[in-house]
């Protein structure tokens, strides 16, 4: 994990990430998975992904070299059923600090490649499991998706309006955010302990343990009595008609939170509605402030609220789609979504002031680095591995 060399080889890994000396073997997935070693990638360490010959396990035909969740890592092929392709497979696990597969459970064991196989290989080894149920439970072995997993822990069942049905929040607050970046914490906090200890050790990030743990403080406020149950009669899930979303006149959408009475009262101000708005704190009155606000933004476009908002403190801002986004005057002042490699797409997050994190390589064709890659982990007989099968190139274009 630390590299000899003194202040200038310290230079060059603060050029390269925070997390410049980590290397990171990734079995290809989907989903959340890659997501975490995309981010992990993107703080700088040295990832190699292992993509199976012949397999695209994505739901949609979305060419590899724009797949996004594959950026700033080589790809190499091998055939994990073939001996010599699962023994490159352990070679590369012995030469790196984490491991991170997002099977179902028992496939990595049946490949070979399980925590006992790796881990005795390499104590040191971080082994970071990402799955939709976890390693064990009554589900563990039942296909699913991310929106099954939020259903069961009660976060689908908050998101929506009030009469209405839950509304998916795509695959935000499961895959990615209950998923991916558990296990990245994961995964981070067990290397910090490896430090110490000189012992790796499992991580199993389950999304649904994530996503539970991710409504703490809604879970909090309903134990206080302080929410509801019946979805869209909250603060904070449109029940309240200043936190919510309101139509303009050309179709367009405001967002509304000034939960403050300052920032409420700058609202107000700026709407002219002062005298006409009846009291918010009362539950009450709530039906008739909803339909104000609503008259009031439905009279003008969302470019003419957005610019008598702009800078104030009213907490109000346009609801933007994400062709939208990156032309957002702050957003774009602060490099929030990049253009590299012809596409646009976010830039790594969040900030570092010293060892800043960069956009590596374009995302990457399965195996296309097979050649390359392997060598720079200190696999040398890529030569005999394509010729038996082992390992396998992209097939030429016709």
């Amino acid at each position: 994990m630390t590299s000899p060399g003194g202040a200038a080889s310290g230079e060059a890994a603060a050029r390269r990430g925070p997390l410049a000396g980590v290397r990171v073997v990734e079995l290809a997935g989907i989903g959340p998975s890659p997501f975490a070693a995309m981010l992990l990638a993107d703080l700088g360490a040295d990832v190699i992904r292992i993509d199976r010959p012949g397999e695209n396990a994505l739901p949609v035909p979305l060419p590899p070299e724009l797949d996004l969740l594959r950026r700033g890592r080589p790809s190499v092929s091998l055939d994990l059923k073939h001996p010599d392709g699962l023994a490159t497979a352990l070679a590369l696990v012995e030469r790196s600090d984490v491991l991170v597969e997002g099977y179902r459970p028992g496939v990595a064991e049946r490949l070979g490649l399980g925590p006992d196989e790796c881990l005795g290989r390499n104590p040191r080894l971080v082994y970071g499991r990402m799955t939709g149920w976890g390693q064990d439970g009554p589900l563990a072995q039942v296909a699913g998706h991310d929106i099954g997993y939020v259903a069961i822990t009660g976060a689908l069942h908050a998101i929506g309006r009030a009469g209405g049905p839950p509304q998916v929040p795509v695959n935000l607050v499961g895959d990615f955010g209950g998923g991916a970046l558990y296990l990245v914490v994961g995964v981070l906090a067990a290397l910090l302990e490896a430090r110490t200890s000189g012992r790796g050790q499992v991580v199993d990030a389950a999304i649904v343990d994530g996503t539970a743990h991710l409504s703490t403080l809604v879970v909090g406020l309903a134990s206080a009595g302080l929410w509801s149950d019946q979805r869209g009669t909250n603060l904070l899930d449109t029940g309240a008609p200043f936190y919510d979303v309101y139509e303009t006149s050309d179709g367009g959408f405001m967002a509304v939170g000034p939960l403050e009475p300052a920032f409420y009262a700058e609202l107000l101000r700026l709407l002219e509605i002062a005298d006409a708005a009846p009291d918010r704190l009362d539950p009450r009155q709530w039906p008739a402030l909803r339909t104000l606000l609503a008259d009031t933004f439905r009279a003008r476009t969302r470019d003419d609220w957005t610019i008598l908002f702009e800078g104030t403190d009213a907490c109000v801002e346009p609801v933007l789609s994400y062709a939208e986004a990156p032309t957002h005057p702050h957003l774009a002042a602060r490099g929030t979504y990049v253009e590299q490699h012809g596409i646009v797409q976010p830039a790594p997050a969040p900030r570092f002031s010293r060892t800043p994190a960069r956009l590596g390589t374009a995302p990457s064709t399965p195996g296309a680095d097979t050649r390359t890659a392997l060598p720079a982990w200190g696999i040398e007989d890529v030569d005999a591995l394509l010729a038996s099968g082992a390992a396998a190139e992209p097939a030429p274009a016709p």
